[in-house]
């Protein structure tokens, strides 16, 4: 139920015949796409930029990681605690507030002239960002019906991600000629923006859920993949040292207390027996697929494109940008495609062209003297697509059959686990890429094998869950 704030449209998922949308519903849907178009935008403007970074401030591959990293791990640590938020203190409230923080801490990373303090902009921004994520793809699951229009709304939402990145990567490639400084400005722009639309647009909730937030499992879920990330990290580098050894022990009694906690409190930051629910395990493993796998193949790229042949960060951007593309061209008919063929098939398809984007990519991306059209653009292709079909597919997987009152928390668990993925994946691929010079494609592959078995792995999971269920249904006719 919801009540409309002053100067606010009032929308409900039970207000609008199926199939028809108004002005209203649009203004709520093109407001919690900004925030999508914001994330993609801002992940996609520093992966290139990121060799531009490490040449002013003098980081090293691994400390590069770190600005991606920062900001996946503050993204993926609280992005449980932004559902459950969005749920107890209202989304509108939570989605203002955190956008907020987000232009501030954009601005920051902009001004600062020290390593460390940029990671701990992107530590703050990841933050703010797990707030504004989960409050925004809740805002659409409770204003649209599940079934047609859910999928649709979703469809649309993919397409403010595609932008966004294809947008940054172009943004980024003609900002970081001039300074890399200008790309971290440039959100905080489109944040003013949003904060204005969606103090109009998006309607304040008149009765918030009952509960407390658990602060105590959002402290050592946090906790525990920060240490283990760290663990992951810093293990090729020094060894299993003692320090190494006891962020590892950390990082597994942290977890183990999470998950000890979750189970004695009454208002748990996850309620475990969601997992019982085999289509949203199957989501979170697809989403932890997709997103581990192909943030660490863009780092790959951008470094190999940059420092071992030399492009320029505009011919990098604009070289990437047809995967975007693709995702924008054919976001809008996924809702369709989920509708007619079901989310399983959807997510199998994506999978398989992840796995077959990157098996080009290192078939054909090293050669000595590479075209661009034969060489790396399939791929690229390939990887649009893979999004494209997978992305709304998991998102509805995701949050199907969950109730109002827990559309933040499987909105937040979905995001979680592509943060999750994005973080570890990459602080794997980050050790096994940082030794020697990087003056061939021979460094790069250890990388690139891995983010294939990574999405190898996600194809597999959901293959057998499907063909589990029509072995079901055979049986049962």
């Amino acid at each position: 139920m919801t009540a409309t704030a002053p100067g606010a449209l009032n929308t409900s998922s039970t207000d609008h015949a199926p199939g028809h949308w108004g002005p209203k519903l649009w203004a709520v849907l093109f407001v919690a796409g900004l925030a999508m178009f914001l994330d993609a935008l801002d992940v996609s403007m520093v992966g290139v930029a990121l060799p531009s970074i490490g040449s002013e401030l003098g980081l090293n591959t691994e400390s590069l990681q770190w600005i991606v990293n920062g900001y996946i791990l503050g993204y993926g640590g609280l992005l449980l605690l932004g559902g459950r938020a969005a749920d107890l203190l209202g989304r509108r409230q939570v989605f203002l507030v955190a956008l907020v923080v987000f232009g501030l801490a954009s601005l920051a990373g902009g001004l600062v002239d020290d390593g460390a303090l940029l990671i701990a902009s992107r530590i703050v921004k990841g933050v703010a960002a797990a707030f504004t994520a989960p409050a925004a793809l809740s805002i659409i699951t409770t204003t649209f019906k599940e079934g047609h229009d859910r999928n649709r709304a979703l469809s649309i939402f993919t397409v403010f991600g595609a932008t966004g990145y294809a947008s940054g990567l172009i943004v980024s490639g003609l900002l970081t000629g001039i300074d890399w400084r200008l790309t971290f400005f440039v959100p905080v722009i489109v944040v003013a923006g949003v904060v204005v639309t969606a103090y109009i647009v998006v309607p304040r909730n008149i009765e918030k859920e009952k509960g407390r937030i658990d602060f105590a499992g959002a402290a050592l879920l946090t906790g525990g993949m920060l240490a283990g990330v760290y663990t992951i990290v810093t293990a090729p580098e020094k060894g299993l040292t003692a320090s190494v050894i006891a962020t590892a022990v950390i990082a597994v009694a942290l977890l183990s207390a999470f998950f000890v906690v979750e189970t004695k409190v009454s208002h748990p930051l996850v309620r475990l027996s969601i997992f019982k629910v085999k289509s949203i395990v199957r989501a979170n493993l697809a989403a932890l697929a997709i997103f581990g796998s192909y943030i660490s193949f863009q780092t790959i790229v951008s470094l190999y494109l940059q420092n071992t042949l030399g492009w320029e960060p505009l011919k990098m951007a604009l070289a990437l940008a047809p995967a975007g593309i693709i995702v924008a061209i054919l976001s809008p008919v996924a809702g369709k495609f989920i509708d007619r063929y079901g989310t399983t098939p959807m997510i199998i398809a994506s999978m398989g062209s992840f796995v077959l984007g990157y098996i080009w990519f290192i078939a054909f991306g090293g050669s000595a003297d590479p075209t661009y059209v034969v060489d790396y653009l399939p791929a690229f292709l390939l990887l649009g697509l893979g999004f494209a079909l997978g992305f709304s597919a998991t998102m509805v997987q995701a949050t199907e059959g969950i109730a109002d009152h827990e559309q933040g928390l499987a909105s937040g668990l979905v995001q979680t686990s592509g943060q999750i993925g994005g973080a570890v994946v990459l602080a794997v691929v980050t050790g096994l890429i940082s030794g020697g010079a990087a003056t061939s494609i021979a460094q790069y592959r250890p990388g690139l094998y891995l983010v294939t078995v990574v999405a190898l792995v996600g194809l597999i999971a959901s293959a057998t869950a499907l063909l589990a269920r029509r072995q079901v249904v055979a049986e049962a006719a």
